[in-house]
């Protein structure tokens, strides 16, 4: 049974683990650190955290799980410090939004019976804004939070069944879990994740150049706008690392939708318009 844990990383993701365990009637200890300590003290006044330490080392020896949830590139930092750091009766989980990455680090640093485990996970969950402010505790209900474990490592017992009862930990916070291979995540997380932030980038920043300064802006744009344009406030900084650890399968992507924009603008007057607004029905309703 997990009695102590402790969250690397209070933004959003992470405050919203704190208060979906608290509201799920995890009882046990949970301890905070953030690289801005103003965001931790939101977290704290929130009860997502028990109590907020100035060192991600110290939060994560006295725990049991130690969830990282900070960018990728800090992830892998605070990988290389922990592997060597906690001992094999201890677990290390992640929110990361690639996993080929980390996956390939957990296996080099983690997963023997000497050395603490790492379960990397990500769920498909999140706002287009960041900040321990707008966490939720209903944030992962009814999400997939996807794990990419390389089931041929061998765990120590203890750290073997930490990472059973953290999955049962995030089952009881409202989500589905699924496995999937870390290459085949990144490339499905490319399509239905990361073209639709970047393309609403592309689209926001086009429109910020092209009419940005319009005065009926206000009046025609509607519901359409709002939705289409939604993920363009996205901060680059929850998006560099995304861009950095999985580039080949988000232009590969890219690439396509600009085939498909350019197919659409090239048949604006003949029939195979209509066969195009019918295959995305189709997708809809599928």
């Amino acid at each position: 049974m997990i009695e102590r844990i402790a969250i690397l990383g209070t933004g959003l993701l992470g405050t919203s683990v704190g208060l979906a365990l608290r509201a799920a009637g995890y009882k046990g200890s949970i301890t905070g650190w953030n690289r801005t300590p103003e965001q931790g003290k939101v977290a704290l006044s929130m009860g997502a955290i028990d109590a907020l330490v100035p060192d991600p080392l110290e939060a994560a020896r006295e725990s049991q799980v130690v969830l990282l949830a900070v960018p990728i590139y800090a992830t892998l930092d605070l990988m290389e410090q922990l592997s060597g750091f906690l001992g094999p009766d201890q677990l290390v989980t992640d929110v990361g939004s690639t996993k080929a990455q980390i996956a390939a680090a957990a296996g080099r640093l983690f997963n023997t019976p000497e050395r603490p485990a790492f379960l990397p996970g990500h769920p498909m969950a999140g706002k287009e804004r960041g900040g321990a402010a707008i966490a939720d505790a209903t944030l992962f209900r009814g999400a997939v939070w996807i794990f990419t474990d390389d089931p041929s490592c061998v765990r120590s017992p203890q750290s073997a069944e930490l990472a059973k009862d953290w999955r049962e930990q995030v089952v009881a916070m409202g989500s589905r879990t699924i496995d999937l291979d870390p290459a085949r995540h990144d490339e499905l997380v490319a399509w239905v994740s990361h073209l639709p932030q970047f393309t609403a980038t592309a689209l926001s920043a086009l429109l910020e150049e092209e009419v940005g300064n319009a005065p009926e802006l206000k009046h025609v744009g509607g519901r359409a706008l709002r939705e289409m344009t939604r993920l363009g406030a996205s901060p680059w900084s929850m998006w560099r690392d995304i861009a950095l650890t999985n580039t080949e399968a988000v232009e590969k992507a890219l690439f396509a939708l600009e085939q498909r924009l350019a197919y659409i603008r090239e048949n604006l007057r003949t029939p195979e318009l209509r066969d195009e607004f019918e295959r995305a029905n189709r997708f809809r309703r599928e």
